[in-house]
């Protein structure tokens, strides 16, 4: 075990780990604002630019087509010029667009800068559970990654609030409203400030004196919360490390020890996002269709998100229980049946509730994964492991209110879920078959499984005990 690796398995959860959590989530919490506020908009430029159906699709699209591309290379520069400065980058380059958007007279102008706050957005949710996962010991990493994993719950309720409260009240109500979502931002850019870089990654860089110094820090925040703390000179530091070139970078990716985990990473990140974006951008329909009126979609919108908020939480609870694998195929499981249960429901309150049912289990599959994700990779590809799972899960969200629209005409509600289902089953089966067990393995560990010739793979999820 390297040096850095021990210090921080030793570490309780202290006051540092908290500042970090908090810190964190905020990123979170005001990505999953500026992703739902769009929904609560679209209406009024419509109404404002004269927008036809595809140029309302359009808004939508491209902030996703900016998060793929954000999300890609940050985990490639991530890795190799640290977390820290993406982290700092990336949201301000988020803020400086979702204001300037608010600011905008025109549609083209607008979707240009939708465009590039999409690029910070995704650098911005990519970046930050490799980062927060380096600090904390193996025996909290799923839980306290999986509820930083919840934050984005109260972006999407504060939406809701901007959207019924705020978006309506005048003409300028929609600037507003984006003005909210990314002023506030400066003030989590100035609080960032004050975070380190993370010491696993300058020890894999060969940067050991730094890495004792930010060290020495947490040790000094967490000591009076726990035990007696090892100093710096009690594990010698490992032989330097060489800077990976991106070619590297990329060849080491794609290799046979990074098959597997890049496997199950991209194909279960599809599936949910795929699944969560066919939902969540065709339920208002859904709801029309049977009968709901307006009144009942302002409630219906604070309802549905509320219910994310125990939905991230819950899974944090239980993923040091079950193990990564089984939490994420229990609530992708749970959202089959949710998925099922919505589309044979009648009336309002059976729809709603099976509705706020199923936004529970997606984003507790969610938590999981942000959770799952960082630990499959190396500290040398963690950035770019993460970021790239999270890039092609934002195809899903691309591809999959395409397909809805297509589908729907032809094959109804019910073909369109029953769609819906097979992307979650499918999910639930490869991270439950394939999925490398992490659940209590220190990352060191898996650094060394990622570099040895001769350990292609982690043990498999049915060989782990949680």
């Amino acid at each position: 075990m390297s040096a850095v690796g021990h210090r921080l398995d030793t570490l309780p959860l202290g006051r540092f780990h908290r500042r970090l959590l908090f810190i964190g989530g905020s990123g979170y919490a005001f990505d999953g604002l500026d992703s739902a506020i769009i929904a609560f908009i679209l209406p009024v430029l419509h109404e404002l630019w004269t927008l036809s159906p595809a140029a309302m699709g359009g808004i939508s699209s491209i902030t996703y087509i900016g998060f793929f591309l954000g999300a890609s290379l940050s985990g490639l520069i991530g890795d190799r010029f640290g977390r820290r400065p993406i982290m700092m980058w990336a949201l301000a380059l988020f803020c400086a667009a979702s204001v300037l958007s608010a600011l905008m007279p025109q549609y083209s102008a607008f979707m240009a800068c939708r465009f590039i706050a999409g690029i910070g957005l995704g650098a911005e949710s990519a970046i930050i559970a490799p980062y927060l996962a380096e600090f904390v010991a193996s025996r909290y990493r799923g839980a306290f990654t999986a509820s930083l994993a919840g934050f984005f719950s109260f972006g999407f309720v504060a939406a809701a609030l901007l959207g019924t409260f705020v978006v309506p009240a005048g003409p300028q109500g929609w600037r507003w409203a984006i003005a909210l979502t990314g002023a506030p931002v400066l003030l989590l850019l100035w609080w960032r400030r004050a975070l380190p870089e993370s010491p696993r990654w300058l020890e894999s860089t060969g940067r050991h004196h730094e890495a004792a110094e930010i060290l020495r820090i947490i040790e000094e925040e967490s000591r009076p919360a726990g035990p007696s703390l090892p100093g710096n000179s009690v594990f010698p530091a490992p032989a330097p490390h060489t800077r990976l070139s991106l070619r590297e970078q990329i060849d080491m990716l794609f290799s046979s020890q990074m098959r597997r985990p890049l496997a199950v990473s991209w194909s279960t990140w599809f599936c949910l996002t795929f699944s969560y974006y066919a939902v969540f951008t065709w339920i208002p329909s859904f709801l029309i269709a049977h009968g709901l009126t307006m009144a009942h979609g302002i409630g219906f919108s604070i309802a549905i998100y509320a219910a994310q908020i125990p939905g991230y939480f819950s899974a944090a609870a239980l993923i040091e229980i079950l193990g990564r694998g089984k939490t994420i195929a229990f609530y992708l499981f749970g959202s089959t049946l949710s998925a099922a249960a919505l589309i044979l429901s009648h009336g309002s309150a059976p729809i709603i509730g099976t509705a706020m049912a199923l936004s529970f289990c997606l984003t507790g599959g969610y938590a999981g994964l942000y959770a799952y994700t960082p630990e499959l990779f190396p500290t040398a590809l963690r950035a770019t492991g993460v970021g790239s799972a999270s890039a092609i899960g934002r195809l899903g969200a691309i591809i999959s209110p395409l397909l809805v629209g297509l589908m729907l005409p032809r094959v109804g509600y019910a073909g369109v879920f029953t769609l819906i289902t097979v992307m979650l089953l499918a999910g639930a089966a490869i991270v439950l078959a394939f999925g490398p067990a992490t659940a209590g393995l220190s990352l060191d560990k898996i650094d060394d499984a990622a570099e040895s010739p001769t350990a292609h793979t982690l043990p498999e999820q049915k060989d782990r005990t949680p």
